[in-house]
């Protein structure tokens, strides 16, 4: 079956205000890994006092709007934004990295974990368990967004854009579920067993996120003005090379219970 993709990105527009599916993804995303964050913290399945989520998810916010474009524009793009500087400002144009995002939560959780003295690894597990929601609405804005597209597939179904006349892989729904919503499943599934004593969620989110990026990038289009990196790897295969690694140096929890 070959789906026409005849999508709107517009959600809704009033008195010429548009309000993009993108947009909308990042804000109940958010608002997803606030409620979901203080309700393991009311269950005692995190070791963190419920005063400090709002702030730490305020703290969060910006460390993926300002690392998520910035990571963009360093892997993706930075001849045109070295020559463009300005245009680095011009978020609603798009242009978001989940790898520059990732290092920008990063060096949010290390600055709030010593300013708040919380323990890094109950932060960093918190993001783990709550933020693959809001990558699984993200993946479903970019489908909707006819961004991000697949590979062409000669099978019997696929996605059809209508400035093109071949079906593609709909790599976007492929990663919505893999890398959001079984992600998700998974860590449910490890943070109510006994197993969350032994091993870091945030490494286990690490090592299935990679894995499943990685594999799903050979069903997905590389970046045009990218293309292969090296034969046929793409930038965004070689970045999550340092993902699996860390998650097996940090796996083991080695915190004495």
């Amino acid at each position: 079956m070959i789906y026409e993709h005849n999508l709107n990105p517009v959600a809704l527009e009033i008195f010429s205000i548009k309000i993009y599916w993108y947009s909308l993804a990042y804000i109940f995303g958010f608002i997803f890994c606030n409620y979901y964050s203080k309700n393991l913290v009311k269950k005692k399945l995190l070791n963190l006092e419920l005063s400090i989520i709002d702030d730490f998810i305020t703290w969060l916010i910006i460390g993926v709007l300002i690392g998520g474009r910035l990571g963009y524009v360093i892997f993706y793009n930075f001849d045109f934004y070295f020559k463009n500087p300005i245009d680095i400002l011009k978020i609603w144009q798009g242009g978001m990295s989940f790898h520059g995002a990732l290092i920008g939560v990063i060096l949010t959780i290390i600055f709030f974990s010593k300013i708040r003295k919380v323990e890094f690894s109950e932060l960093s597990n918190l993001v783990a368990y709550s933020s693959p929601i809001g990558i699984f609405l993200g993946r479903l804005a970019n489908f909707v967004n006819a961004e991000l597209i697949g590979r062409p597939t000669d099978g019997t179904w696929g996605i059809l854009y209508k400035t093109e006349l071949i079906a593609r892989h709909p790599s976007q729904l492929y990663e919505a579920v893999l890398e959001g919503l079984i992600i998700f499943l998974i860590l449910n599934f490890f943070l109510r067993s006994n197993i969350k004593y032994k091993f870091n969620g945030y490494a286990i989110f690490l090592i299935f996120y990679s894995f499943f990026r990685f594999n799903l990038e050979f069903f997905r289009e590389p970046d045009s003005h990218l293309g292969f990196i090296v034969n046929n790897i793409s930038m965004g295969q070689i970045l999550t090379i340092p993902m699996f690694i860390i998650g097996i140096i940090f796996l083991k929890n080695e915190k004495k219970l």
